[in-house]
């Protein structure tokens, strides 16, 4: 019977009760929205998605290209802080230790940094310094170098060839010694080189010593770090660059390579194990350095030397 249902809210009558507002909500639903925005405007559509990837690809780009920095590091010592600030080792900041003991190499270590005019000079408790250097004698000065800024290895190329001249580059696979990177910085500046390569792990960086070792010529010859050698080498190939690694027992010798009178990219390997399978197979000669005297090998920084000079004797006589 009408008005005895047992359903609970069923309504028994046609008279209506107060209701609550909508608060706007339908008239902005009658107004819509505006037209369709495109698909990479999207949220979640393909093309939307394809356009953030691209975005933050780009954003990572300008990193690559630099090549990233290095780390900083911590100079300690009085000679080696004297030596380092001789040698034009860039710095930012000396720190010197609270009533240190004046002698002759302290004296000459400020007076270099008040030279420079662009290094910070800090006193510090010995407590301090120890704690940055992790306990190192540091024997009241210590000296902040800050990181390197690498190139990228494209960068070197394009510098060559906006200059209107042949790339010669020197690309190092398993040289860890930064003494050894500091030389040939040093011989690619004397021999009219356009920079260093070398690979991001298990090689050696731009240290205060390969600075010290380049005698201030790493402030002009750019180097360049690698996240992976072969496919720098495999880039260089396909801008038009020969790669020749030097190995002992190469192919061809360094005399008879005419390659180097042109665009050509170095690679110089380690001295016990020298190159690695796979940048040795990608280069496009292995040549090996006579040597008369019955020497099994030599440094990788003379190695690169003497190429280098081969290299700019050929092209002066171009």
């Amino acid at each position: 019977m009408a008005g005895n249902s047992q359903r609970r809210n069923r309504r028994t009558s046609n008279k209506k009760g107060a209701t609550v507002g909508s608060g706007g909500k339908r008239r902005r639903s009658l107004e819509g929205k505006g037209p369709t925005p495109p698909a990479h405007m999207r949220k979640g559509h393909a093309k939307s998605r394809l356009a953030n990837a691209k975005a933050k690809h780009a954003q990572r780009r300008p990193v690559a290209r630099r090549g990233g920095k290095g780390q900083a590091e911590m100079v300690v010592g009085r000679n080696p802080v004297f030596e380092a600030l001789r040698d034009g080792v860039p710095a930012t900041t000396l720190y010197v230790q609270q009533f240190i003991d004046n002698d002759e190499r302290v004296r000459d270590a400020l007076h270099l940094a008040q030279q420079r005019g662009n290094i910070n000079l800090m006193e510090a408790p010995r407590a301090e310094l120890d704690r940055m250097t992790n306990g190192l004698n540091h024997q009241g000065l210590v000296l902040q170098v800050p990181p390197y800024e690498y190139a990228h290895p494209e960068d070197l190329a394009a510098a060559a060839f906006d200059d209107g001249e042949d790339p010669l580059i020197v690309a190092l696979d398993g040289v860890t010694d930064p003494r050894n990177l500091g030389a040939i910085v040093r011989s690619v500046s004397a021999f009219g080189g356009h920079g260093v390569v070398v690979p991001e792990r298990r090689a050696a960086g731009m240290t205060a010593g390969a600075w010290k070792t380049s005698a201030g010529t790493a402030a002009r010859t750019p180097v360049a770090r690698a996240t992976n050698l072969t496919r720098a080498l495999e880039s260089y190939q396909k801008a038009g660059i020969t790669v020749v690694g030097l190995a002992a027992d190469g192919d061809i010798e360094l005399a008879e390579l005419e390659a180097l009178a042109g665009p050509v990219v170095i690679v110089v390997g380690s001295e016990g194990k020298g190159l690695s399978r796979l940048v040795g197979e990608t280069c496009d000669y292995r040549v090996s350095i006579p040597m008369p005297g019955g020497a099994e090998s030599l440094n990788a920084g003379v190695a690169a030397g003497v190429v280098l000079y081969e290299a700019a004797r050929r092209r002066a006589s171009v």
